[in-house]
């Protein structure tokens, strides 16, 4: 993303030019959100000169300056070329404008049930041959302790069935052999967790590298290259404290390998069945017996679209286009590799309206003009200025690339040396385990 800086040179003031698009087609897009997730990749495809409206049912001020907000999308289906659902939930309302010859990407109620009911997504990986780790569902906590107690060992507590989205990073995992760890959490947390938290799963505890293996469907077909992605969901460098979603990635892309075809691969068939279209992530845990898929990711990652937009070099609006409407498409790639960074402010991962005021609408200031590598999150623009926004503190992506995972940590971390902003936090350890991690994957095969 190029910029230039303001008058004082200050690099604060920032307006994007909309670009024209000459002797290119130039498609409308709707935008389809429960929140404000997506309002950076519409705002690339709208500066590679295509139309777009973005429909938001939870939103404040994200995106003002940037973004035309609709207040109805429903109304406006048959204006768009290219209709785009972000998260999961809209299963349904995707399947049936597909049937009725809608571009669309994103959403079936296939999908849907793959990444929000944690037992269907289970049973369809073991019934495609993944190898998935050992696990039992409950609705009694009560039976749980006792299960503890008749089968010793190291487990994860796991939220499960329909529940919140920020209620699923409510994990923990036991790090005593005996479980006795995990049985004194739940047996002291019963009575709160069982208003809260109904269903919920004990899965087998395995060491190992964390890995993600994803691509693009078109409905048809994997769009490669594929991506191959570590994620940080913790708040503190080192995996320390809560879970929040995300706080950075690493990535690269590659041809299809042995992680993707025992994974994310598997499912080619039944995802040509429902006609999905969109992005597609398994998350693993991969050591030197085998790999075991965790969990579906069935719609955008975040910040990893953000992060995907530093590696990937074809325009987004013509990829979409294409894949929506069941085309098969050549996605050029960097070489080498790509990592984002999450900056926040308080109260972020927590929600505390008073604390957010102190921040809200405060400048981001930038000390060098140049805008390379950031990716907007809740923020607005106000008289050419970014302004913090929203009630989260979700404030920036800011990525990097180069030729090693070293030169893409670089990168990035110089380019967030160049924002100011009060109180702003992020992870100074996204990319530093690459090293190890990349000659485990190796060794083991995982990669080829």
């Amino acid at each position: 993303m190029n910029g230039s800086g303001d008058k004082n040179g200050n690099g604060s003031h920032y307006e994007k030019p909309l670009q024209q698009v000459q002797g290119k087609p130039r498609y409308k897009f709707l935008f389809v959100s429960w929140e404000a997730l997506s309002g950076d990749l519409a705002w690339k495809i709208k500066n590679e000169g295509h139309e777009v409206k973005c429909y938001i049912k939870s939103v404040t001020d994200e995106y003002d300056g940037f973004l035309e907000k609709v207040p109805d999308w429903k109304s406006l289906v048959d204006w768009a070329d290219v209709i785009i659902f972000d998260d999961i939930g809209f299963g349904k309302e995707a399947d049936k404008l597909r049937k009725a010859g809608k571009a669309v990407v994103g959403g079936s109620e296939y999908t849907d049930s793959l990444e929000d009911n944690r037992e269907f997504g289970q049973a369809e990986m073991k019934r495609l041959g993944m190898l998935t780790l050992p696990s039992s569902d409950f609705d009694d906590y009560d039976k749980a302790l006792q299960f503890l107690k008749d089968s010793p060992g190291r487990y994860v507590y796991k939220p499960s069935g329909f529940v919140p989205s920020d209620w699923k990073g409510l994990l923990f995992t036991g790090k005593e052999e005996d479980g006795k760890d995990l049985y004194e959490v739940l047996s002291q947390n019963k009575k709160v967790l069982s208003k809260k938290i109904k269903q919920f799963q004990l899965q087998k505890f395995v060491s190992g590298v964390e890995v993600g293996a994803s691509a693009f469907f078109n409905g048809e077909k994997f769009i490669t290259p594929i991506l191959i992605a570590f994620e940080h969901k913790r708040l503190f460098p080192g995996e320390l404290g809560s879970m929040t979603g995300e706080m950075g990635t690493s990535m690269f892309w590659c041809e299809s390998n042995k992680l993707f075809k025992e994974t994310t691969g598997k499912m080619e068939e039944d995802l040509k069945k429902v006609g999905y279209i969109g992005y597609i992530d398994i998350n693993c845990i991969v050591n030197g017996r085998g790999i075991y898929p965790l969990e579906f990711t069935c719609r955008f990652g975040y910040p990893t679209i953000n992060i995907q937009q530093e590696g990937i070099l074809s325009e987004w609006g013509d990829f979409f286009h294409a894949i929506a409407n069941k085309q098969d498409y050549q996605l050029r790639t960097k070489r080498g590799f790509q990592l984002g960074v999450v900056c926040v402010v308080p109260p972020f991962p927590y929600d505390d309206p008073s604390e957010f005021e102190i921040y809200k609408d405060l400048t981001i200031l930038f000390k060098k003009p140049g805008f390379e590598g950031l990716h907007i999150g809740d923020v607005k623009m106000v008289d050419g200025l970014w302004q913090v926004a929203g009630n989260l503190g979700y404030v920036m992506i800011v990525t990097g690339s180069g030729s090693t995972m070293e030169e893409a940590r670089k990168q990035a971390y110089s380019r967030i040396d160049n924002i100011m902003l009060v109180n702003m936090f992020y992870r100074t350890d996204i990319g530093a385990t690459w090293g190890e991690d990349s000659d485990k994957l190796q060794t083991w095969g995982y990669l080829y």
